[in-house]
């Protein structure tokens, strides 16, 4: 029985280390802000390349979700850090729940009025499968299925030199480990 057990922890800790090994090599690739396509949700392109040398926070955000009152601890970070160079990017997505049914205008309007959003929202996106938008399959290929939207309000930080610093599940990703994160993102230097 010591023995299994033994080659189960061994086990364990040979693919933890596999996993680690992947996302530190995978997390080697920048984003490439300048080729980056995203409408804004009223309309018009986002200004994506002026994220280079920015600290972005990229959540999949939807309004009917269980944790939609995370809109206000995001607008709260925008308005902490923006000028340290931090962008929470918003991307609403329907791809969890049927949760974000609404029209860009809708949706706006929405998290205007409820949240007093004025943090970058893009246009509606799908942003998990083959069909995700081509930022959230680059973060996807730099973070494997652990790192990968599962549902609403996924967050993944982008630092400065355009990698991605980690990611936050919906459940766990708004606190003190957020904000020492980006503090940390936006003190290191390129």
């Amino acid at each position: 029985m010591k023995i299994i057990r033994m080659l189960a922890f061994a086990a364990i800790g040979a693919l933890l280390s596999a996993v680690s090994t992947a996302w530190a090599q995978a997390g080697r690739q920048p984003v490439d802000w300048s080729a980056v396509s995203l409408d804004a949700i009223g309309g018009g392109p986002l200004p994506t390349a002026d994220y280079k040398d920015k600290v972005v926070l990229l959540v999949n955000t939807a309004s009917q979700c269980g944790f939609t009152g995370q809109y206000k601890g995001l607008e709260a970070l925008w308005r902490r850090y923006r000028d340290q160079g931090l962008v929470v990017l918003g991307v609403p997505s329907n791809d969890f729940g049927g949760q974000e049914p609404a029209t860009a205008e809708e949706i706006k309007r929405f998290c205007e009025a409820s949240f007093d959003i004025t943090f970058p929202l893009a246009d509606k996106q799908v942003v998990s499968g083959p069909n995700a938008h081509p930022l959230y399959r680059w973060a996807a290929a730099q973070t494997g299925a652990l790192g990968t939207p599962s549902w609403n309000f996924h967050k993944i930080l982008i630092g400065r030199d355009g990698c991605i610093v980690d990611w936050y599940s919906a459940a766990g990703g708004m606190g003190p480990k957020l904000d020492r994160a980006i503090e940390a993102a936006l003190a290191a230097k390129e």
